[in-house]
């Protein structure tokens, strides 16, 4: 491919008219934690083929939507069906539309700020005995782990029951976005920050 072919397709790419799945806009997104603001990407594109591959820590390069289509993959039901994780999170975001105030791209990056713990325990030897030592969580991590607990929110709120995985998945962001604790991945981040703060 040439270099012209190159540059028109990254222009495409970032053209400021694209909008994700074709409905919603990206433009003008809030950002309430300016820790984990750089590793939240939020573009238009929901699929980039794997292209952050090549790089250990070019993850964040990716938009927070595929990370969450991706991430919803890694259960045993949806291990590698990437189409069917998306149209569950394109649905999730119709109902949240219908729902919620705020457009669905920005009631993810709030849910997302919300669910992510700011401290984590590890556990340290001392001469046999170990011992819990809380630390502060790297903001890539912070997002790493806030995806995880909505992807764990959907499992166990879809499975063996009558809820379907978009709306469990519209529940979670919606909850989550309003900072709400009976949500299970708000609820995973205070746990995490609770046991932190005892072994302080």
């Amino acid at each position: 491919m040439s270099e012209a072919d190159d540059s028109s397709e990254t222009e495409t790419e970032t053209e400021t008219g694209a909008q994700l799945f074709g409905v919603y806009s990206v433009d003008d997104i809030e950002y309430n934690d300016p820790s984990t603001e750089r590793y939240i990407t939020v573009t238009p594109i929901a699929h980039t083929m794997g292209r952050h591959a090549e790089k250990q820590f070019k993850k964040s390069e990716i938009s927070i939507v595929e990370r969450l289509i991706n991430r919803l993959m890694q259960t045993d039901e949806n291990t590698g069906k990437k189409q069917q994780a998306t149209t569950i999170v394109r649905e999730a975001f119709e109902i949240i539309d219908d729902r919620a105030e705020d457009k669905p791209v920005q009631v993810l990056v709030s849910a997302v700020e919300n669910s992510a713990p700011r401290e984590e325990t590890v556990r340290l030897k001392y001469g046999g005995i170990s011992v819990p030592k809380a630390v502060d969580v790297a903001p890539q991590r912070r997002v790493d782990q806030a995806l995880k607990f909505i992807a764990e929110g959907v499992y166990g709120g879809s499975f063996k029951t009558t809820t379907d995985a978009a709306e469990a998945l519209a529940q979670q962001l919606t909850g989550a976005a309003n900072n709400d604790v009976q949500t299970y991945s708000v609820s995973q981040k205070e746990e995490k920050e609770r046991v932190a703060a005892a072994a302080r």
